[in-house]
Formats: structure tokens, C-alpha cells, sequence
């Protein structure tokens, strides 16, 4: 495996056994719609979205294309939707609430979001054309925030983690935080983009949140909204003789300054590893495979997307870099996990716990797990549809529960304050054995 420290393409990365070089970043993937949330940054949105799709649709939506262009299911009655629609359009009569009559456009566009309503879940999301820009927007990154990734979670909206040196860290932000009210509007029932776009806004202005920490008391915290940039990576050569790898997101940067960590590993003379992804709410998905690569033979599972029988099964598997076995090095690794830890970071943290490469020191995962599709209707208008969830290679279904780890260890605010990191303590212990 070449690992030139001059190159500079971020676009491709060498492949082993004779290989093409593989695209390493495709079409974002979760979420994130979480990662959309409120920093200048592809994240969670990148594990979450696989694929943008067009369907063939007419410009703009009526009723009548609607009924004629559509075989309903044989044994569902339209009759109740179209009478509904009658009696609403024959009778209803404006008010000082209600100010204005909508136009039929705006009468499909609220029956297609109750319909996606109906499924009940946080990820699947229909965008009219106002939304659907602004969700656009949202994945190139160009907006403020407070740099914290959210997500839904019982019912309610929950902070994954505050990135590293932001607005919602030093506001005293912590992963695992309920948002109880966003400028006094109230977060439970909300979806997570309703959730980002009151928590976004203009540099310079301040959000007012009401958290719930841990099912305590209410606590209002302040944040003045900025220019987010997160930083990739953090790597330490300790005096025991570990290196600490410190991965903060699953960015388009972060496979090459990963691989660069790998090399600094290699060359400390190291072959006792802490990968740190604490915090990380996750990203690219080809970063994730790109990273895990670096340990792993090739055709090697990573992580796959389960369809639930509506189609095979996608594995997307290692490309074989396998960096350590030339040099005949056996590494052993800890990687260090915490409620902050989604998405793509459970997928690189699932795939080498699973092939026996690394074992896991912390807490529970988040369990940001699912694969959204994001579908053109047409008109301005999308459909976000959860499509898929991702299996670990051991079958662990990520978005079920998280990852758990097999070395339980827990850090307080008490501990943080006083500089004391049991977590990494752990690792050092086992790692030192």
C-alpha cells in the first residue's frame, strides 16, 4: 500500500491486488439527517443518505393527475380522501386564524406530509419545495450554528454530542441532553430537520434552549450562533508507548489525514493502538470503509445495508489495504466509544470489533442506523424514505440499540472537570497487559 505522505487526491485512493482505484467518497449517507443539524459540516446526513433519486413526476401536482396517474391499493378506499377534499373545499370558511383559503397545491403537499406522518418515523421526511431547498442547503454546509448534532429519539429531540471547541460545547452542551424547547417552541414531536432549521441561523444571533441532562431538572442555556469548521483528527504518541488516534468526524478529509495517522503510528514503532471516536456523530460512509480498509484483507464485510427482503442485501466490503500484515505487525487496539459515537463511527467501530481487530471501551453507542433515500417528486417538492438499516458484520443491527461495549466504563462531568478520563484509562489498562 503506498502511502506517499505528497499526495494530495482527495478523490481516489490506491487499491491493492491489481485493483482500479476506488471512489472513496459517493453520494452522502444519516441524517444524518443529524448531521445536517447545525454546524458547517457533511456529517450524519453523510451515513444517512445513500442516493438521490428523480421519479418521474408531472411539474406541478393536481388532484385529478393524482387519482388518474396512480393505481391505489386494492384494498384501500380513496373515497374518504376525495370526499374530505369536497366537503373542506364546499364549506370551510376563512377566519382571523386561518386568514386564507390554500390552493391545491398546498392541499397535496399537506396530504403527502400527513401520509409520511403516518409512518412514524423521525428519518422519513417529506420536503415541500421551501423545505426541499432549505434541506439542500443544509447538506453543502453552508450555514451557521451552534455545533452540536441532534437526533430523534422517544419521542423527543436528543443532542448526539457537541462538536469539539464550539458555541455548544463551551455553552456547557452534552451529549445525551434532551432539547425540551428551541426559542420557546417545544422540541418533543418535532423532526429533526424542523428541529435544525429553529436551531440554525445567522452568525452572531443566540438560540435559547431548554435541556433536560440525565431526567434532572430543566436548565436554559444560551448559545450565540457561529461559523462552525470541525477539526478531522488529533494523534498522540504517549510515553507508555501507546499511540492515540482522535477521529472527530468521517469528513471528506478525514480518510487522508486517517491514513496519515496510520503512518505516524507506524513509524512511533507503536503496536499498541487507541482509536478515540468519542463524540464522533459520524459521515462519509466511504470514509468508514475507507478507514476500516487499512485493517483489513480485501472482500472483507464491513457493514450492510438490510432491505427487510425488499431487495438483496448491499455489503459494501473492504478494499484490502491491510497495511499492517507486509510489515508483519501485530496491532492491538481499543477503540473508545460513548453515547456521542453514530453513525459511521459505529460502523468502523462495528466492522473491527466484529473481524476481532479492536474491542470496545466506553459506553453504549447512540444507534444512528438507518439508510435514507432522498426522492425528487417534483415541483420544488422530496421524499426522504428510510430504505435500509446497517447490519454489522456479526448481523448487529446498529440502529436497534447501538454497540455495546466489552469494557463498560463510564465518564462523569465531575471527571471532566477534574481532567480525569476513566474511559481512556481502561484502554490503557487492557492495552498494557
Amino acid at each position: 500500500m503506498n502511502m506517499n505522505p505528497d499526495s494530495n487526491n482527495s478523490d481516489t485512493r490506491p487499491v491493492s491486488n491489481g485493483m482500479q482505484p476506488k471512489p472513496v467518497f459517493r453520494l452522502p449517507s444519516q441524517v444524518l439527517a443529524a448531521l445536517l443539524v447545525v454546524v458547517v459540516f457533511m456529517g450524519g446526513i453523510a451515513v444517512g443518505i445513500t442516493r438521490s433519486t428523480t421519479e418521474a413526476a408531472t411539474p406541478t401536482f393536481t388532484i385529478t393527475n393524482f387519482l388518474q396517474s396512480n393505481e391505489p391499493p386494492k384494498d384501500v378506499e380513496l373515497d374518504q380522501l376525495w370526499k374530505a377534499w369536497q366537503i373542506l373545499d364546499s364549506r370551510f370558511v376563512p377566519t382571523t386564524a386561518s386568514s386564507t383559503r390554500p390552493d391545491d397545491q398546498k392541499k397535496i403537499w399537506g396530504a403527502i406530509k400527513g401520509l409520511t406522518e403516518s409512518y412514524g418515523d423521525p428519518y422519513t421526511v417529506f420536503f415541500p419545495p421551501v423545505e426541499a431547498k432549505a434541506f439542500q442547503e443544509s447538506v453543502s454546509g453552508n450555514f451557521s450554528g451552534v455545533g452540536m448534532e441532534i437526533d430523534a429519539k422517544d419521542g423527543g429531540i436528543v443532542v448526539v454530542t457537541p462538536l469539539p471547541g464550539t458555541p455548544a460545547e463551551k455553552a456547557g452542551i452534552h451529549a445525551g441532553d434532551r432539547v425540551l424547547t428551541i426559542d420557546d417552541v417545544p422540541a418533543d414531536g418535532l423532526t429533526v430537520e424542523k428541529a435544525v432549521s429553529l436551531i440554525r441561523g445567522e452568525e452572531g444571533t443566540v438560540v435559547h434552549l431548554v435541556i433536560s441532562r440525565d431526567g434532572g431538572e430543566p436548565q436554559a442555556i444560551d448559545i450565540t450562533r457561529a461559523v462552525i469548521t470541525v477539526p478531522a483528527i488529533k494523534t498522540e504518541s504517549r510515553k507508555d508507548g501507546i499511540f492515540v488516534i482522535s477521529l472527530y468526524s468521517f469528513s471528506g478529509v478525514s480518510a487522508q489525514q486517517f491514513r496519515d495517522a496510520l503512518r505516524q503510528f507506524i513509524q512511533s514503532g507503536s503496536s499498541k493502538l487507541v482509536l478515540d471516536l468519542r463524540g464522533n456523530p459520524g459521515g462519509y460512509l466511504e470514509a468508514a470503509v475507507d478507514m476500516a480498509s487499512y485493517f483489513l484483507p480485501l472482500g472483507y464485510s464491513i457493514v450492510s445495508e438490510d432491505f427487510e427482503g425488499k431487495q438483496t442485501p448491499n455489503v459494501h466490503r473492504s478494499y484490502g489495504y491491510d497495511v499492517f500484515r507486509p510489515i508483519n505487525r501485530e496491532v492491538k487496539m481499543a477503540i473508545l466509544v460513548n453515547r456521542g459515537s453514530a453513525s459511521a463511527s459505529e460502523i468502523l467501530a462495528g466492522a473491527l470489533h466484529d473481524h476481532d481487530k479492536a474491542i470496545l471501551v466506553g459506553e453504549q453507542t447512540f444507534g444512528k442506523g438507518s439508510v435514507q433515500e432522498l426522492i425528487d417528486l417534483g415541483g420544488g417538492a422530496s421524499l426522504k424514505v428510510t430504505i435500509a438499516k446497517w447490519m454489522t458484520p456479526d448481523g448487529v443491527s446498529i440502529s436497534h440499540k447501538g454497540l455495546t461495549p466489552d469494557i463498560v466504563a463510564t465518564r462523569t462531568l465531575d471527571d471532566l472537570k477534574a481532567g480525569k478520563d476513566p474511559q481512556m484509562d481502561k484502554a490503557v489498562e487492557y492495552l498494557l497487559k
